[in-house]
């Protein structure tokens, strides 16, 4: 972890302008073709779930600007990021669950197979993780293919976590295409940021054999 050097940053401008923002996020939808990981996930017997987390959560730590939090008038930059992500409940309820981050998927999957295990009796017990900014929120809405989201949120200052959203499959030609919601603060992350991470992310979902090893 590190201080962002915020008056020699090329963004300097662009920082202070949002900063000030009582609404300073701005959310990208757009669909990722998941059609080659979801048939090696079945090949393979692996959970999607936790594929697609690792891939996205992966091609998140590439970006820098995706490991940058506000902290006062003050940008940490992360070395790492983790993910912690919404679970359905039995009870139809949801919990927040936490996923550290490793470099190499067989650690990040075995970590979230006891993650999985050890909260799947979270009946109405929600578990948030407060204080922790070395992370991305995620959410997975597997009913709804949707083209637009809007996240609840605090009108707190050093509020600056992305929040991710994968949606429900969609067959269109030879793909099967998954909407995923991106929003992020826009004194930290341009859309051009937010661009590359979709690029680098379906880079990943088609050639999941070179990633999930």
């Amino acid at each position: 972890m590190k201080y962002l050097d915020i008056e020699n940053w090329k963004r300097k401008e662009q920082f202070y302008f949002f900063k000030g923002y009582d609404l300073p996020f701005f959310n990208i939808c757009a669909d990722v073709n998941v059609k080659p990981l979801l048939e090696f996930t079945k090949e393979k017997s692996l959970s999607f779930f936790i594929a697609s987390l690792f891939l996205s959560i992966k091609a998140a730590n590439e970006i820098e600007e995706f490991r940058f939090r506000l902290k006062d008038d003050k940008v940490i930059v992360f070395d790492k990021i983790n993910c912690g992500s919404t679970v359905l409940n039995k009870d139809e309820t949801f919990s927040f669950s936490y996923f550290k981050y490793f470099d190499e998927f067989y650690p990040f999957n075995q970590n979230a197979l006891l993650v999985l295990d050890h909260n799947k009796n979270n009946d109405g017990k929600l578990h948030p993780h407060t204080g922790q900014d070395d992370m991305i929120h995620y959410s997975v809405i597997p009913w709804i293919n949707f083209t637009s989201f809007k996240h609840a949120r605090k009108l707190d200052k050093n509020d600056s976590i992305p929040k991710i959203v994968m949606g429900k499959f969609q067959k269109e030609g030879g793909k099967l295409n998954m909407p995923l919601s991106v929003e992020v603060h826009h004194a930290l992350v341009d859309g051009i940021h937010v661009g590359k991470y979709f690029e680098l992310f379906q880079n990943y979902l088609q050639e999941p054999l070179n990633y999930l090893k």
